[in-house]
């Protein structure tokens, strides 16, 4: 394997995820997925949280790749309304299946795992203190919206119908005015 050793497991592992319909990694599978053995793996993974660790970081990196083209500026220099639209945006347009969301469900149980989500979202979702009431809570009303709208597209559990998106978009829009910017 070339320098892109590690992406390549990587993106082998959550290939596994996705053929498994969001089951379990192992390090015998993910090595077989891409072609190596074990111990060629455990040379890049020594461990199999290791391993997940990487996949969350990767999965996690993917999206704030995703917000960071939608934001289209440093994240440093956006406003909470213009971080927290960005990814509305990105949870209601971009393509996002069971793997996405067994990564980001499986944290729930690791706090290693965890830390990597909150490390990579804290700068986007969290809201300043002194952040009108009115205006916290339509950020994050839709912040959620967007979060239901993913997870539900992602596990393919009671996805949203194609003829009501417009309308979820719509909303989604309602809820981020900025007020302030009038």
């Amino acid at each position: 394997m070339t320098g892109n050793a590690k992406r390549q497991i990587l993106d082998g592992a959550l290939d596994l995820l996705r053929a498994e319909g969001g089951g379990a990694i192992t390090l015998a599978t993910a090595a077989k997925q891409v072609g190596l053995t074990k111990p060629g793996l455990m040379y890049h993974f020594p461990t199999k949280e290791a391993l997940m660790l990487g996949v969350v970081d990767h999965v996690a990196a993917r999206w704030e790749q995703l917000l960071l083209d939608r934001l289209g500026q440093p994240l440093e220099t956006a406003s909470p309304h213009q971080r927290i639209r960005a990814y509305v945006e990105v949870a209601l347009a971009a393509e996002f299946d069971r793997a996405d969301f067994a990564i980001y469900s499986d944290a729930l149980y690791r706090e290693a795992l965890t830390a990597a989500w909150v490390r990579r979202f804290e700068g986007w979702l969290d809201l300043p203190d002194d952040l009108p009431a009115a205006a916290r809570g339509r950020l994050t009303a839709a912040r959620l919206l967007a979060d239901g709208y993913w997870m539900a597209a992602a596990t393919d559990v009671f996805p949203a119908q194609a003829q009501d998106r417009a309308q979820v978009i719509a909303v989604a829009e309602e809820l981020l005015k900025d007020e302030s910017a009038s």
